[in-house]
């Protein structure tokens, strides 16, 4: 079973693939897709889902887990990020892989226990989990999104 984990952006979107093999989750990859701010808003979402498509053909998962929008103080980030999180959604409906969608305070609850855990907690229960020290936000944000996937829906996955 493969487990695409997303945290979405428009400038940087954090991706992790994790594999369960007999009850042990590996990461296979992670990493951040990136989109120019000098391209034009509509450009930068076709390289965002060309990117993905990229890694849906490489990696073949059978679900996805994609944080949901965190709505901040600034209105115009959200709504951009939102548009992100949309083409997203699309893309990953369009290769037919199962999405699960989360809060951020359910993300962090399902890596450290804790709904209210900080940015350094997520990355030191992944280093804890899977042994890798992580320096960006995002892409231990789309870690622990795979990992919620799997913690809460591993039923639903058919993970052995």
């Amino acid at each position: 079973m493969k487990i695409i984990g997303i945290d979405p952006g428009i400038e940087r979107t954090g991706f992790a693939i994790l594999e369960v093999i007999g009850g042990k989750t590996h990461l296979l990859d992670f990493g951040r897709i990136f989109t120019d701010k000098k391209d034009p808003f509509s450009h930068r979402l076709n390289t965002l889902a060309c990117d993905l498509k990229k890694l849906l053909k490489k990696w073949k998962p059978d679900a996805s887990g994609i944080e949901e929008v965190f709505f901040s103080k600034n209105v115009k980030t959200a709504i951009k990020v939102s548009h992100a999180r949309g083409v997203i959604l699309e893309t990953l409906e369009e290769h037919g892989i199962a999405i699960y969608e989360f809060n951020p305070a359910h993300v962090k609850m399902a890596v450290t226990g804790d709904g209210r855990a900080d940015k350094f907690q997520i990355k030191k229960m992944v280093k804890c989990l899977l042994g890798i020290d992580l320096k960006r936000d995002d892409t231990a944000d789309a870690i622990a999104c795979g990992l919620a996937t799997i913690t809460t829906h591993n039923s639903q996955l058919r993970i052995k």
